[in-house]
């Protein structure tokens, strides 16, 4: 439950003005032993929910944490997994918890199996230049929808064939999107010739795709910090959680002003 919903509920009468102080004050920061502090209610400071970055835990300390946060918010998102992770993390599946892996993304749902995810109103694009970038794009995107969001995505549309971003344009303006993620690798340009294009924020993702002087990320990393189009800014090289987290805090606020009008 987000701050609005709590405050949603007091003034409808649905619970009293000492349960809703007690609800914000509670949990703030969930201990579990002493492997980790859990920021549980970070979602109602900053309207973006805990995750799990799992690429360096063990298992056993990655399905620990896991239940913890679903236990007391419904869902989690786990990033950077491992094989070693995956049969730790679909044995929660036993203890009556839905799993969901995207392989693809390297990524995990782990929820209650009734939750529900409550949808915003607010809405993202995701352009790739090619198909070595899906990894990074199924991270943004995951992390978007689980704050809330809708998303469109065009996939391998670099460059390199240009026309291609033609038709992915037109369908941005006509759904009103609030924010794109542009996500690239070697030289890393689309997202310059984007922002370029169209009046919409734009964030740069460079991923770690490239040969020689500029492998790993480097050359598309300098090229965007570079950039002499204005509107785009830049994320660190692969890091698709902070760009999805970014556009939805982005198309979440827009979404709520609309509504409020």
């Amino acid at each position: 439950m987000n701050l609005r919903e709590i405050l949603s509920r007091l003034v409808s009468g649905q619970i009293t003005l000492e349960d809703a102080e007690k609800t914000i004050k509670t949990d703030y920061i969930e201990r579990i032993g002493e492997i980790a502090c859990l920021d549980i209610n970070r979602e109602i400071r900053s309207g973006i929910p805990e995750a799990i970055m799992a690429l360096k835990k063990e298992p056993k300390i990655l399905t620990n944490i896991a239940e913890k946060i679903v236990e007391k918010k419904g869902i989690v998102l786990i990033t950077r997994l491992k094989k070693k992770h995956v049969k730790a993390i679909k044995k929660l599946e036993e203890k009556g918890l839905k799993v969901e892996i995207n392989k693809t993304g390297k990524l995990a749902i782990v929820k209650n199996p009734g939750f529900q995810i409550k949808k915003t109103g607010g809405k993202i694009a995701i352009i790739t230049a090619g198909s070595s970038d899906l990894p990074v794009s199924e991270e943004v995107k995951t992390t978007a929808e689980l704050m809330g969001c809708d998303v469109i995505t065009a996939q391998d549309v670099g460059i390199a064939g240009i026309h291609r971003l033609i038709e992915p344009l037109k369908q941005i303006i006509k759904e009103e999107v609030e924010c794109i993620v542009v996500i690239a690798g070697m030289e890393g340009a689309l997202p310059s010739v984007i922002a370029g294009l169209i009046d919409i924020p734009v964030i740069g993702v460079p991923t770690s795709t490239g040969y020689g002087l500029g492998e790993k990320g480097i050359g598309a990393l300098t090229t965007m910090l570079q950039s002499c189009s204005p509107g785009l800014v830049i994320v660190n090289i692969d890091n698709g959680f902070g760009a999805g987290a970014t556009a939805a805090l982005i198309a979440n606020r827009i979404a709520m002003a609309k509504n409020k009008k």
